[in-house]
């Protein structure tokens, strides 16, 4: 049951990141790609959970908190540049 569960949620986060990356290339201004990137880390987060618990380890728990803090480091990094033009002040 668990496994139909997890193979389930794994096939529409699939398609969710097929949808994130359609709107990456096609989005219409830099707020949607940046909000599309975001989605994507989150998403990929999500996938990195779901593989955890169908092989029962806690290794990849950590990758998914690793790549959490990256995503909004360089989320924050892009609206930032957006916002102002450069990064470093």
């Amino acid at each position: 049951m668990l496994t139909t569960a997890v193979m389930i949620a794994t096939i529409f986060i699939c398609i969710s990141l097929i949808l994130n990356l359609w709107r990456l290339f096609k989005g219409p201004s830099r707020p949607d790609r940046i909000l599309a990137l975001d989605t994507m880390y989150i998403n990929s987060i999500a996938l990195i959970i779901l593989f955890g618990i169908s092989s029962n380890t806690t290794l990849y728990f950590e990758a998914a908190l690793l790549i959490a803090m990256l995503g909004f480091v360089s989320t924050a990094a892009m609206c930032k540049y957006i916002l102002r033009g450069d990064l470093i002040e």
